[in-house]
């Protein structure tokens, strides 16, 4: 059940929400942007809850919903009338007819129990043109009794009639020592897959929950490190397929959206574990102590490189990583973009 007391860090945020719920001084519509996974949903869903929980209950720090009430229980199993989330049928585009048919249409009509209607939209980056300005006809004449929260991994991405009109809420990076602690006094995580989530999460909390609860994320870091181990032995085609393998969707049953997302999840998670694996070996080659490691449990592959790679080498693979990173953001064909990586470490190492 959503509730302030689990949202990690973000301060500021609950405290602008947890005024207005003490106050009653709420705002018609709200811009919660922040990195997919930083717990968006999760923190509109909190708010949303509380805003129309029939009797709201202090406990320590928050106001709470109940989770008693029948408001609670129906949000808690998604059937409450009053809060509404968008859903739209194109993959990456919610158009003008979704914004219509599912929020303007539908404002004039009170709530069904509440005090408050809170519509919720999901992916708000994905609003083209005429969406926005089908929306920003109601966010200039609001009924008292509507609530908007807009979710964004791009706040840039809103017209700024929409953002002037809005009450913007970034979701920050939470802290490393917040994210370790919840992994393994909430999630019991081991200290050291714990430290090794948490470093690659950087201050993502949903992140950090997705590495440590699939196995998805091991099985690609220890295949990963696995072919580094044997690039020497392998020639370009060998290594290119194994690059392949790596990367693609492992579901088969999953739609060619779900594949692409997760293909492309794989390829960044790539890039993070060699950089932290050969920031590993740096870290093994000048101090030969293995404390410090974040792949600890990979401590023969880590000395093994160190002893046969040089400070130049390492440094030129520092180069290519960051290359091979600015050439994928830049949408330059990531297949060729990682087997030219491949081989600069092969070369170095």
């Amino acid at each position: 059940m959503p509730r302030f007391s689990d949202i990690i860090d973000q301060e500021q945020l609950k405290n602008h929400m947890q005024n207005a719920l003490e106050t009653g001084k709420v705002s018609h519509a709200y811009i919660i942007s922040g990195e997919d996974g930083s717990g968006k949903e999760f923190v509109a869903k909190a708010y949303a809850k509380a805003l129309l929980c029939e009797s709201r209950e202090k406990e320590g720090r928050y106001i709470e919903a109940c989770d008693k009430c029948h408001s609670c229980i129906q949000a808690e199993s998604g059937t409450n009338p009053d809060i509404i989330t968008l859903v739209h049928e194109k993959p990456n585009v919610i158009s003008v007819d979704d914004i219509r048919t599912q929020i303007r249409d539908s404002v004039i009509i009170k709530p069904y129990a509440a005090k408050y209607k809170v519509y919720i939209i999901p992916d708000g980056e994905m609003m083209n043109v005429q969406a926005q300005n089908a929306l920003l006809k109601t966010l200039e004449e609001p009924p008292a009794y509507v609530v908007i929260i807009i979710l964004t991994n791009n706040a840039d991405a809103f017209l700024q009639t929409i953002i002037s009109r809005c009450v913007v809420l970034p979701m920050k990076p939470a802290s490393d020592d917040s994210i370790r602690k919840y992994l393994m006094e909430d999630m019991k995580i081991v200290s050291y897959k714990a430290d090794l989530c948490t470093s690659f999460a950087r201050g993502n909390v949903g992140k950090a929950i997705e590495l440590a609860s699939s196995d998805r994320f091991e099985g690609l870091k220890n295949n990963v490190i696995e072919v580094v181990s044997k690039l020497k032995g392998r020639e370009i085609y060998q290594i290119n397929q194994k690059i392949q393998e790596i990367i693609k969707c492992k579901n088969e049953d999953a739609t060619a959206a779900e594949s692409k997302k997760e293909a492309l999840q794989n390829q960044g998670d790539m890039l993070d574990v060699l950089l932290f694996f050969f920031r590993d070996i740096l870290v093994y080659k000048s101090t030969e102590k293995a404390e410090h490691l974040i792949f600890q449990d990979k401590l023969s592959y880590i000395r093994d490189i160190s002893l046969n790679s040089s400070y130049e080498g390492i440094k030129n693979i520092f180069e290519a990583l960051d290359r091979a990173q600015k050439r994928i953001t830049y949408n330059v064909n990531a297949d060729l973009t990682l087997q030219m990586l491949f081989l600069d470490i092969k070369e170095n190492i």
